[in-house]
């Protein structure tokens, strides 16, 4: 969800001190942390386009020269995926671009799929954690199927990593896998807005800045992913999505620099751009412990986040599950993001 707009010094959007004063993060965390970007296709201008973004916004140099960055295909090769597409190159521009504002010193270690199919999506997350990664993000989906319980085994069963992924742009009901995965962190979705007045609730103590659920997060209960321990919420018996959330309302949304589908400086939201931000800020609050379920982190912290208690993503007779509400809701999980102490153990 792109709007474009023209070139300049000074690009629409929100920029990655905006993220940053929003957010509250650290800004010299993250140093030598890799945070994988798993997306399909090539991106031939991957590096490039990054380089315009870095630059234009006075973040340090990440190039594959100086060992930031890196672009690997499914099988850890060099070689890029034979067939590029400009919907999942501006898809991998924004990934990228959001991690480095949420985290200006992480490492970035993109890792192309050779399509979009999930079987070679999957193998791409294994590459990941193959190489390494403590921090997986993934803003993609698909509905949820009885099936991915068998799949979570073998791709996401893995304690000491955060695997974060977009809940999806569906509205209540309709978020996606693997969001719903029980070892998976469903990032959500929010509408924020600068704000010069005192507000009520939640945010009151909260400067500059204001948050409300977007309408198009997914969010809801699912049918086929057992309850993970951490979640107590009542009304759901199964997995509850979302569990954080962060800017993806593409009214408010974020600037990102492409070469693919209308060259140039646009503005962009979705909860492709909420993921990327928050695997950024997991990497910011340091790796997770080798045992640890890094999804559960934010539920036991949950006044290191700010409690979003207006919007809805649909209708569902004014229940948690679509409506944000003080306290959990499904639309914002927990909250979003006030510094990094909620993302660590």
């Amino acid at each position: 969800m792109a709007n474009s707009s023209p070139d300049g010094d000074n690009p629409p959007g929100y920029h990655p001190r905006d993220i940053q004063s929003a957010y509250q993060l650290p800004r010299n965390g993250g140093n030598g942390r890799t945070v994988a970007i798993v997306s399909a296709f090539d991106n031939p201008n991957a590096e490039s386009d990054l380089a315009v973004y870095r630059r234009t916004f006075h973040l340090p140099p990440c190039t594959t020269a100086n060992g930031c960055f890196r672009k690997i295909n499914q099988n850890g090769g060099s070689t890029p995926p034979p067939l590029t597409d400009p919907g999942w190159a501006t898809e991998t521009a924004v990934d990228i671009e959001a991690v480095s504002a949420a985290c200006p010193r992480c490492r970035i270690l993109l890792v192309e799929a050779d399509t979009n199919s999930l079987s070679n999506m999957l193998t791409a997350v294994t590459q990941a954690r193959t190489q390494g990664a403590k921090f997986i993000s993934m803003s993609w989906g698909l509905p949820e199927d009885p099936g991915q319980l068998a799949l979570d085994q073998t791709y996401f069963n893995f304690p000491g990593i955060a695997f974060v992924a977009a809940a999806g742009n569906g509205g209540y009901s309709g978020f996606v896998y693997p969001a719903a995965s029980q070892y998976v962190t469903a990032a959500g979705g929010t509408s924020l807005d600068r704000s010069l007045r005192r507000v009520p609730g939640p945010q009151a103590k909260r400067s500059g800045w204001y948050e409300s659920a977007w309408s198009r997060s997914g969010s809801g209960c699912s049918q086929v992913q057992p309850k993970p321990p951490f979640q107590s919420d009542p009304d759901c018996p199964m997995r509850t999505v979302a569990d954080v959330s962060a800017l993806a309302d593409p009214a408010t949304g974020f600037a990102f620099y492409s070469t693919f589908s209308s060259p140039g400086w646009r503005v962009i939201g979705g909860t492709s751009v909420s993921t990327a931000l928050i695997a950024g800020m997991y990497a910011l609050a340091g790796n997770p412990g080798p045992a640890d379920r890094p999804n559960s982190y934010p539920y036991a912290h949950r006044r290191a986040f700010w409690d979003i208690d207006q919007g809805s993503t649909g209708s569902c007779g004014g229940t948690y599950l679509c409506t944000a509400k003080i306290g959990y809701d499904g639309p914002t999980g927990v909250g979003t993001p006030r510094g990094v102490l909620g993302l660590r153990h």
